[in-house]
């Protein structure tokens, strides 16, 4: 784990697997009932638990082991948050579809009520990061996880705002109802801004790789250069029109049809295009 291109290569790859998991999983307890998703988050628990143990352990590692172990170990983390949500375990109070000709305010509030209990979760956690990690000579966990947080912060206000692609094929039955607060639309104010903010980040990550001093430097400015790419890049996928669900679609189990579901999202088909708010 010395080598750049191979500490690049595995952000890839742990990107890939760890978001094709956690949707396999979901869809999978999506067959079994409500209590498999449930079971899934508690079963889960070692992941999250595993992630804090690994992360304290890497504080004073400035190796590239060190630094490569705290990357790993703040997506663990980020893994259980996204599994409890993605199982409707940690969501959000607001349960019900969003009216189709709701205002924008309105719209935006219901919108938060589905998440927040998951926002409040990131957000608490990345404080219990920050706070753990103050001093240490080694914080690439705290960048990852901080990384993460904001691209996926961004990434909801695009999904709110309005953009060309959308996936609902993706979302959990107990999140079904999650899609009715999405917006198709060529394109929003807001999406220019996240394009430039996340290549700042990417160029400022890779000026700290090219002045790095140490191995350890080296590979984690490296793992955040990659992830904040990947971050930009599913950013693109809403816009630009590549089959990119295909990167995970072949490994979900084969779903039922679920008339509760289609009602509930307003749509037939998973491909189904999204009806467009003005």
């Amino acid at each position: 784990m010395n080598t750049p291109w191979i500490a690049a290569v595995a952000a890839l790859f742990l990107w890939w697997f760890s978001t094709g998991i956690i949707l396999w999983r979901v869809k999978r307890a999506d067959q079994e009932g409500r209590d498999a998703h449930l079971w899934s988050v508690i079963l889960g628990l070692p992941l999250l638990l595993g992630g804090f143990v690994a992360l304290r352990h890497t504080l004073q590692d400035d190796t590239a082991i060190g630094a490569f172990t705290a990357f790993v170990a703040a997506l663990a983390i980020w893994g259980w948050l996204e599994l409890a949500f993605l199982s409707g375990i940690i969501a959000g109070p607001n349960t019900a579809p969003c009216p189709p000709y709701a205002p924008l305010w309105e719209r935006f509030i219901r919108a938060v009520g589905t998440i927040l209990w998951h926002e409040l979760a990131l957000m608490g956690t990345l404080g219990v990061i920050a706070q753990i990690s103050e001093g240490a000579t080694n914080r690439f966990a705290l960048w990852t996880f901080a990384i993460l947080f904001f691209a996926r912060i961004s990434a909801k206000l695009n999904l709110f705002f309005g953009v060309p692609r959308i996936h609902t094929e993706f979302l959990p039955r107990p999140l079904a109802h999650l899609a009715s607060h999405f917006r198709r639309a060529s394109m929003n104010a807001f999406f220019p801004a996240s394009i430039t903010a996340l290549s700042f980040a990417v160029a400022c990550f890779l000026e700290r790789l090219w002045s790095a001093q140490t191995e350890g430097q080296v590979i984690g400015y490296t793992l955040l250069s990659a992830l904040t790419l990947l971050a930009l890049l599913e950013h693109w996928f809403m816009v630009v029109p590549l089959p990119d669900q295909k990167l995970w679609r072949w490994m979900l189990p084969a779903q039922r049809p679920d008339l509760t579901t289609a009602k509930t999202t307003g749509l037939t088909r998973p491909d189904q295009p999204l009806t467009v708010r003005k």
